[in-house]
């Protein structure tokens, strides 16, 4: 009658590197959770005091274009291109996700939310690199 909780258990995960909707959902929930801090610092220090709901708005565009084009920086995303350009491309395609939010969200010009996407950028960074320094991952 009884069913052993083995049984019943769903995997989360497909092997040892994950895979599924579970692992998508949990990505994009720390990347849009990455880029709103790192964009609330930047806002803070370039705006001054602001709500942080705006950040965790404007955090979704650039998350959604990240994850969504994550691939390219890989070396068989596309053959006879250079990965580091792929790389730049994404970037650049981040950043301008990036100022269209910013520029809808804070309800500033393109002139004047550019500074604030670079300080952004920066931060997210530097905060990156020392993340991914602490948790081994370079």
């Amino acid at each position: 009658m009884l069913q052993s909780a083995s049984a019943l258990a769903l995997p989360l995960q497909t092997d040892a590197t994950g895979g599924g909707l579970l692992a998508l959902v949990v990505t994009f929930l720390l990347t849009t959770l990455f880029y709103a801090v790192t964009l609330h610092l930047a806002a803070t220090f370039f705006i001054g005091d602001v709500p942080s709901q705006r950040a965790a708005y404007a955090a979704v565009p650039p998350a959604i274009v990240s994850i969504l084009l994550q691939q390219y920086g890989r070396t068989d995303a596309a053959a006879g291109l250079d990965p580091s350009l792929l790389v730049g491309l994404v970037v650049v395609a981040t950043l301008v996700a990036d100022l269209l939010a910013v520029s809808f969200v804070y309800r500033l010009k393109f002139r004047s939310a550019a500074p604030l996407v670079l300080l952004h950028f920066g931060i997210a960074a530097i905060l990156g690199v020392a993340i991914g320094n602490i948790l081994g991952v370079f």
